[in-house]
């Protein structure tokens, strides 16, 4: 039987060997526009049913971190700053990642980072103490407090048109440090793991960052931010182009007069999650929340945000990829549990709702919990669900082989 498939999916669903992703999951870096590029959307699986994070991880294994840290000296030591200023640029929440990150590079390397934060869109007690003891354990640091009413806005509309809380927080939170590294002339961008790590696109280790294409713009007209074009945005809620600027990249022009690089910490040094969330623990002061996520059987992944959990459940809803799977995919690609205990964790909680926050957020966003519910199902594509024989709605594919559709293969 052929279903209808949404989002450019591949329509037979399939699942790694060796860690608990599926193929459904999106591969590709997030888009202003609505639509979704098939050409480089979907996580691959080889024909041996690796996927492409699992060879990643791999590959670390038979590099030599020894040489790769020398690679580091020689890029730090080329822009280490001689009068006080900055001479790196750490974007960074303070959780484990960025916390780690900037640790890292100031106190063993010898660099003067200035952090910057995009916050998030309703703090949680746990992610605003982890932010102010990160910076409180010796970091300068530029938040960027933006329009209140706006990011309501675009968060609103993500929810409703792309069922993405997360869209219009990712670009801000993506686009501020190039734009903030260009205004105070800091030659060295730093973030954590490189993309290829999680199976999107390999990510070049060293780039300028007018080389890459995603930091930049060249017509408003064709952005869309919350799956609303500019113009629309303008005449539908008198939105201005001075209140969507925070959430853009620099102009092209301007970005082709930078010699900004971009650099993946995790390419020069072993990234391990759980040795990173430890690092941070002992000298950052990171603290974990002292109850599971929801959603997965983690404490400290995400932590930062009341909409962290809604974003991850959305996921399960479009992708049928829940925020345990990904925990588990990581954990067993580190060689931290097998896949058979990722398989049962899996099960457990993938797609548990986030009930904690929930209605708080609705709240703010002025969203109707029952729409929400509604809209969930808008997004689901058939494909991936069908109601059982209760009328409940079901994976039809699952990675312990209990779908709805799994006892047709």
């Amino acid at each position: 039987m052929s279903y209808k498939v949404k989002y450019g999916l591949p329509e037979e669903v399939t699942f790694c060997t060796k860690c608990v992703m599926s193929n459904q999951r999106p591969a590709s870096a997030v888009e202003f526009k609505h639509t979704i590029d098939s050409k480089k959307t979907t996580l691959h699986i080889d024909q041996n049913g690796v996927c492409d994070a699992c060879r990643v991880a791999e590959q670390k294994e038979s590099i030599d971190w020894n040489k790769r840290e020398e690679e580091l000296l020689k890029l730090l030591d080329k822009h280490r700053s001689k009068d006080g200023s900055y001479d790196c640029l750490v974007p960074g929440s303070g959780g484990k990642d960025s916390a780690y990150q900037a640790h890292v590079l100031k106190y063993k390397y010898g660099m003067n980072p200035l952090t910057v934060t995009w916050p998030p869109i309703l703090y949680t007690e746990y992610g605003y103490k982890n932010w102010k003891n990160w910076v409180d354990s010796g970091f300068d640091n530029i938040t960027f407090t933006r329009n209140g009413k706006i990011m309501k806005l675009l968060t609103k509309l993500g929810i409703e048109n792309l069922m993405h809380p997360f869209q219009t927080f990712m670009l801000g939170q993506k686009n501020l440090g190039p734009k903030l590294a260009a205004k105070f002339g800091i030659p060295l961008i730093f973030y954590g793991e490189n993309e290829a790590e999680y199976g999107n696109p390999i990510a070049d280790t060293t780039t300028s960052l007018r080389d890459k294409a995603f930091f930049s713009f060249n017509n408003m007209d064709e952005i869309y931010l919350g799956g609303v074009s500019v113009k629309e945005l303008k005449e539908k809620y008198g939105v201005t182009e001075g209140d969507i600027l925070p959430y853009l990249p620099l102009p092209a022009e301007e970005l082709s007069r930078t010699n900004i690089e971009v650099h993946y910490l995790g390419y020069y040094l072993k990234w391990t999650p759980q040795e990173v969330y430890y690092y941070a623990v002992d000298n950052t002061g990171f603290k974990a929340r002292p109850f599971r996520t929801q959603g997965t059987y983690s404490k400290y992944n995400s932590i930062d945000d009341k909409i962290d959990d809604l974003h991850y459940y959305t996921t399960f809803i479009k992708f049928g990829i829940g925020r345990a799977t990904y925990d588990a995919s990581q954990e067993i690609r580190n060689q931290h549990i097998t896949r058979e205990e990722g398989v049962a964790l899996v099960k457990k909680f993938d797609g548990e709702f986030p009930d904690r926050y929930f209605n708080e957020v609705m709240d703010y966003l002025e969203i109707k919990p029952e729409r929400f519910h509604e809209l969930c199902d808008q997004f689901r594509s058939e494909h991936l669900w069908g109601k059982d024989s209760v009328g409940q709605w079901q994976l039809r594919h699952n990675v312990w082989g209990g779908g709805l559709n799994d006892q047709d293969k």
